[in-house]
């Protein structure tokens, strides 16, 4: 059998930081902070702290498994290798399925913001543009992505500035009491983990990084600490001027925090910084799902034509393709609210596993700790969810489990 060319190792420290970035911001700010004011209410922002926590224990295992085992795929990977096949299978069909989800959701945003009347089909030529800049190689989806985030941050900038800077804005209303109950805390907390699952790409991305064992882990935290720095100074601003009422019952929060604010010139400006924001995202997306895609079919978890490798651009290219076309699909048809609880589901159960792995590389008590915080707070914050998204993520995970017992008896 003709080996498969390998994946071309391209992607520096700076490239990495900026992909996860661009999945992260772009996910965020512009999808999950209204669907989380409206559960928490004034806990909004200790929900956020919550959620930042247990991405800093995830990101830590994501950090030492990928600098161990710096191959594409991720999570499906580390939970193969170090608690058994199974764990791996269930870590991937968790990612694929839930961040299949995500890249609908964003797509769905650049449509909401570009063409409103028009949204599916906006978001269906969104999923074919970027499907072809990823076809063209990693290091095009890197150079993009860059212009993006710098868009992005830039725009993010100017609403802190005006909000704060404005007369409407009132410390009153950065109350951080429990308005909304510690349930609406924690379901706050799921939701906005949504918002920090974007350093995950980078870990996905293993077998493209050069020198992985040094890149990834220095990778993961900036960028997680960059998203977190982002996150708290836009939504201390915009519920400055909104409050936790007026977030919650916001279409469009930040064009309406600007607005309120009294700098009505710059909404065209934020709808088009989150229309970018959204694109970036959404290319990071395709990137992660993918290479975990890729990562089963070579196990044959998945169809194993879909482990084929470009021989010029040196990309999955047939995952890719598969991907893009269930996104396109899919994104006719989802609610962009709904589809951020369902994917948080998958996630928090992907990095679950993610913990459960990095738990076994240590015996110490010091090196188990943060697999601990992080494996806990994963599962309190699944079923700290809305109910329809436990209840939709739990079936379509014992759809795949269902999918490997059959397989494991043919075997």
């Amino acid at each position: 059998m003709t080996q498969q060319p390998e994946l071309r190792r391209t992607l520096g420290v700076f490239d990495a930081v900026v992909i996860g970035l661009g999945s992260m911001v772009g996910a965020g700010i512009f999808a999950a902070l209204g669907p989380a004011a409206g559960a928490a209410g004034s806990g909004l922002l200790l929900g956020l702290a919550i959620a930042a926590v247990v991405a800093y224990c995830n990101a830590t295992a994501s950090a030492r498994l990928a600098a161990r085992y710096p191959a594409s795929g991720g999570t499906y990977v580390y939970g193969r290798e170090r608690l058994g096949e199974f764990w791996g299978y269930l870590a991937g069909w968790a990612f694929v399925v839930g961040k299949s989800a995500s890249c609908a959701a964003m797509a769905l945003t650049v449509g909401a913001y570009v063409w409103p009347g028009q949204a599916h089909a906006v978001a269906v030529a969104a999923m074919v543009l970027l499907t072809a800049v990823n076809y063209l190689g990693v290091q095009k989806s890197a150079w993009l992505t860059r212009g993006i985030v710098a868009v992005v941050l830039a725009v993010l900038a100017a609403v802190v500035v005006a909000c704060l800077g404005s007369g409407a804005a009132g410390a009153e209303r950065l109350d951080v009491g429990l308005s909304g109950g510690f349930g609406g805390m924690l379901e706050a907390a799921g939701l906005l983990f949504f918002a920090f699952a974007g350093y995950a790409r980078i870990a996905t991305l293993g077998e493209e990084v050069r020198d992985p064992a040094r890149t990834i882990p220095r990778a993961i935290p900036v960028a997680l600490g960059i998203a977190l720095c982002v996150y708290a100074g836009v939504a201390v601003a915009v519920l400055s001027v909104l409050g936790p009422s007026g977030l919650a019952g916001a279409t469009a929060p930040l064009a309406d925090a600007v607005r309120a604010a009294g700098v009505p010139g710059l909404v065209p400006v934020v709808r088009v910084g989150a229309a970018v924001a959204a694109l970036g995202s959404l290319l990071a997306l395709i990137l992660g799902v993918s290479r975990t895609t890729l990562a089963m079919a070579r196990d044959r978890h998945l169809p194993g034509a879909l482990a084929a490798v470009h021989p010029r651009f040196r990309v999955p290219h047939r995952a890719e393709l598969a991907v893009g076309a269930v996104v396109a699909v899919a994104a006719a048809t989802v609610d962009v609210r709904g589809a951020i609880g369902f994917s948080s589901f998958g996630v928090l159960v992907y990095y679950a596993i993610a913990n459960a792995s990095a738990w076994t590389l240590g015996s110490s008590p010091a090196a188990r700790v943060l697999p601990a915080v992080g494996g806990l707070g994963c599962v309190v914050l699944a079923f700290a969810l809305p109910v329809t998204s436990v209840v939709a993520g739990g079936t379509v995970l014992a759809v795949g489990v269902a999918a490997y017992g059959v397989r494991w008896r043919l075997r």
